[in-house]
Order: C-alpha cells, then structure tokens, then sequence
C-alpha cells in the first residue's frame, strides 16, 4: 500500500491514484511488488534534523530513504518493497527551477528516485548516476504516457 504523508509542511501531491498505479509499474517492471510504501513529505528543517540524526549529514537534501523491506514478498510471492521515504518540498521547489523542470515534474522524479534505490538502483558512480537518470527518465516517460490514456479515458 502506497500511503502519503506530511510533516511542517501542508502540501499534498495531486492525483494520488496515479502516482500510485504508476509506482506500482515501476516496480513491477523490476520484479518488484509494493508493500508499505510511505512517502512523508516535509520542509527543508525537517528532513536536515532527520539528515543529522540518522545519517550523521549536516545539509539539506531533496530526499532520504528508510529501507524497511528485509526480504518482504508481498502476497504475488514477489520481492516487494517497504520503505519510508522522506522528501523536502523545499528542496525539490528549488531544484525543479534550477534544472527548469518545474515542481510537479522534478517531485515526480524525486518520488520514483527513492523507489528505483528500493529495487537495486544505485547512484554512486558516475556510471551508476548516468543509469538511475536513465531509469527515472523512462518512467517518467510512462507517468507521462499513463496520464494521458487518463485523460483519453482509456
């Protein structure tokens, strides 16, 4: 189950049924099914206290990832992901008109970004960072296209 969440902030994502559906593709299409999935969205004080508390970090970031599968199969039998996943909406505010993708769309990436770590993406090389970009490109692509055949009432 895919829940949301917030904390020192009043935002709320937009079209919650689709986002979910979407993330349930992504992981899907890695093998992966969802179990407790919590996006808590927050302000920039809020995800650096828990920066520094839990990671030994002193500065903002746009997103942190509590990794609670331990081996979590899901009722498929699948591998299935639980996680807590925190994300400043300052962060990802000023980072969708530094990169010129707008808030919706950077928080879109955002949001697959900590589920892509969940089902073994990594962004600690170069290389590694070049494929998660990849990856979050692609299912922005399928966001995209999902949101269409909505609109269409496919």
């Amino acid at each position: 189950m895919i829940r949301y969440f917030k904390e020192d902030t009043t935002f709320s994502p937009k079209k919650k049924r689709l986002i979910g559906k979407w993330l349930r593709e992504v992981a899907r299409g890695r093998g992966y099914g969802i179990g407790d999935l919590n996006y808590i969205f927050c302000s920039d004080p809020y995800l650096l206290a828990i920066n520094r508390q839990f990671l030994d970090h002193d500065y903002y970031t746009d997103i942190i990832t509590f990794d609670n599968s331990d081996d979590y199969l899901v009722e498929t039998g699948r591998k299935g992901v639980s996680a807590d996943i925190y994300i400043s909406v300052d962060t990802v505010r000023a980072n969708g008109a530094v990169y010129g993708e707008g808030f919706e769309r950077e928080l879109h990436r955002v949001m697959v970004h900590g589920l892509l770590h969940l089902v073994g993406y990594d962004d600690v090389t170069p290389w590694k960072q070049q494929r998660m970009r990849a990856a979050e490109n692609r299912a922005l692509k399928l966001l995209a296209a999902m949101a269409e055949e909505e609109a269409d009432g496919r």
